[in-house]
């Protein structure tokens, strides 16, 4: 059972008391509904729904989904914690800064980019960023540091997510990153997440099962070390992965069949043998998303979700059918496979962590902390992150820096994400690097793109200029004195490894013109994008898709600024010939 009185709750007799008398006061269906963290993200929902949905689930937490704007978010998370029983725990999700708790809130920096930058002042930034944010709108739970330890260049999940492939590099950046929360908030808990660790294969547990593959030992140097450090520190939560981890469930269970090794959330050998008993870690066990694959596929709801309760974990993160779901909990408990000391130990975290940031005595900040979403001051710790982080991979050939008097003329060619739905606008991030590139002195042609012509203005792809049908080279090369490709490509939760596509087949984006011009890629999102333009001689990883990143790097290609930001191996993917 827990203990109260140690880290990470320390709390004194008054606030044990109110935990106590909170579980005392409980119906079974109140208790069970504190395991559950609810997801909502509707802007204008109304307080009649949400009473009516607190009265449905009693839901211990709630983790919202950045819909609206800040104010919208504000009035709705007050309205929730207003009429809640008890106070909720409110989870955002701000691996960057505070762009994960509002629409007008600060991208900062992400973890790749920390990571590239000397020291731990961005991380540091990028929590205190955080932490102000997400606290105005009136979050008190941190989904945040992501500390997983990038081993394998094709996973596009943690890519822009860790800090790195070096475990102490992780660590160092993750202290800073909750101590700037705690600066910014002391009433504000964080999350460490994913254990037992993503980084080491390419598979996405929104589509399957994890698998950490990694030995005991090498598991215990990398991972293994992160989480005891950070425990030992007094971690708050552990957000529990969709991962197996299967030298670690055959050494704690001798015999264990291939069919019976499961994830993490449902592994009771690696939460209540491992992170309990062996780590000592005295705080919440969070599941990750249980909507994800990793766990849907890996066993029946109806068993899935007491059985990551069972297992260890003391909250569920989010519900598909709320009444279906605490029912699954409620015959659980009823048969006496989730048993009473087992509820009792998840309750007593969870209503410990909610005394330990004090709601019980105060739910919802003032409305005037709103004011400092987006402030110059958070936008100066953006500015600073680009100018210390971004990195310039490779120049083997010396093309930079490009003189725009020189080199006026460049032909930019404009990669972004494969659009997923009918309504695909174009991709303002494109319109911002012409003008950051107009503004530096350069003229930009701009490759045709098969989304803008065909989505936006109906052309049909076979019309497109393709390479094929190019017109001469030396036409080409007398009008452009560079070229630059401009790489935006992101995703999740579609296909296991997101890799640069072009607009279509034999499209005239592909860098046929490598050898005619002097040729620069650039990368504003995964730092492993060299993989699918190795020929390009000079790459550059700028890390944020803005206007303040994208200036950075153009100030830096024309030699107004250093490239400060320096390159894990992990960027060359493994080849000899991305480094040439």
């Amino acid at each position: 059972m827990v203990n109260l009185k140690e880290k990470p709750f320390y709390l004194n007799d008054d606030q044990i008391r109110w935990v106590e008398d909170s579980i005392a006061g409980m119906t079974l269906d109140e208790k069970l509904g504190q395991l559950f963290v609810v997801l909502q993200a509707q802007p204008g929902f109304g307080e009649n729904r949400i009473e009516a949905l607190l009265a449905q689930s009693h839901m211990g937490g709630l983790r919202w989904q950045n819909g609206g704007g800040k104010a919208d978010i504000y009035k709705q998370l007050a309205t929730f914690q207003k009429h809640s029983k008890l106070p909720l725990l409110i989870a955002a999700n701000c691996d960057d800064g505070g762009n994960g708790a509002a629409p007008e809130g600060t991208f900062v920096a992400t973890a790749a980019e920390c990571g590239a930058g000397a020291g731990t002042d961005n991380a540091y930034h990028v929590g205190l960023v955080a932490g102000r944010e997400a606290s105005a709108v009136g979050a008190n739970w941190m989904f945040n540091p992501v500390v997983d330890v990038y081993k394998n260049w094709r996973n596009t999940i943690v890519n822009t997510r860790s800090y790195g492939s070096d475990p102490d590099k992780v660590i160092a950046n993750a202290r800073a990153y909750i101590r700037g929360v705690k600066d910014a908030n002391p009433n504000m808990a964080c999350t460490i997440k994913h254990f037992p660790g993503d980084g080491v294969e390419e598979l996405d547990q929104h589509l399957v099962m994890g698998v950490n593959d990694l030995s005991v030992e090498d598991w215990e140097a990398s991972f293994g070390k992160v989480y005891r450090t950070l425990i030992h520190d007094g971690a708050e939560a552990i957000m529990v992965g969709h991962i197996a981890l299967p030298a670690m469930s055959r050494k704690l269970r001798p015999g264990i069949q291939d069919k019976d090794i499961m994830p993490a959330t449902l592994a009771p050998e690696l939460l209540t043998d491992l992170v309990r008993k062996d780590m000592g870690f005295n705080g919440i066990l969070i599941t990750d998303a249980s909507h994800m694959v990793g766990m849907t596929a890996m066993a029946r709801r109806e068993d899935a979700v007491p059985g990551a309760i069972i297992a260890g974990c003391d909250m569920f993160l989010f519900t598909n059918d709320i009444d279906e779901d605490i029912a699954f909990l409620r015959a659980a408990y009823e048969r006496g496979d989730l048993t009473e000391e087992r509820l009792s130990d998840a309750l007593h975290r969870i209503l410990g962590l909610k005394a330990k940031l004090h709601l019980n005595e105060q739910r919802t900040p003032a409305e005037s902390a709103l004011a400092c979403i987006g402030c110059d001051e958070h936008k100066a710790y953006t500015a600073a992150a680009a100018d210390s982080c971004i990195t310039l991979v490779k120049d083997t050939r010396g093309n930079l820096p490009v003189d725009p008097q020189a080199k006026k003329r460049v032909f930019l060619v404009y990669v972004g994400s494969t659009p997923t739905t009918k309504g695909y606008q174009g991709d303002p991030t494109k319109q911002v690097v012409i003008e950051e590139l107009e503004r530096a002195g350069f003229e930009v042609d701009v490759c045709p793109n098969f989304h803008a012509l065909e989505i936006e203005n109906g052309v049909s792809p076979m019309n497109l200029v393709r390479m094929l049908a190019h017109g001469p080279r030396a036409d080409f090369v007398k009008n452009h004195d560079w070229a630059l490709i401009e790489l935006h490509v992101k995703g999740y939760a579609q296909e296991n490894v997101v890799r640069v596509r072009w607009s279509c087949n034999h499209s005239c984006e592909l860098p046929w013109y490598n050898e005619e011009i002097p040729t620069v890629a650039m990368s504003l999102n995964y730092t492993n994008h060299l993989i699918d333009v190795p020929q390009v001689h000079t790459f550059i990883n700028a890390y944020g898709p803005n206007r303040t990143h994208i200036r950075a790097a153009v100030e830096k290609i024309t030699g107004q600024s250093e490239f400060r930001g320096q390159a894990e191996d992990s960027v060359f993917c493994g080849r000899w010939d991305t480094r040439l």
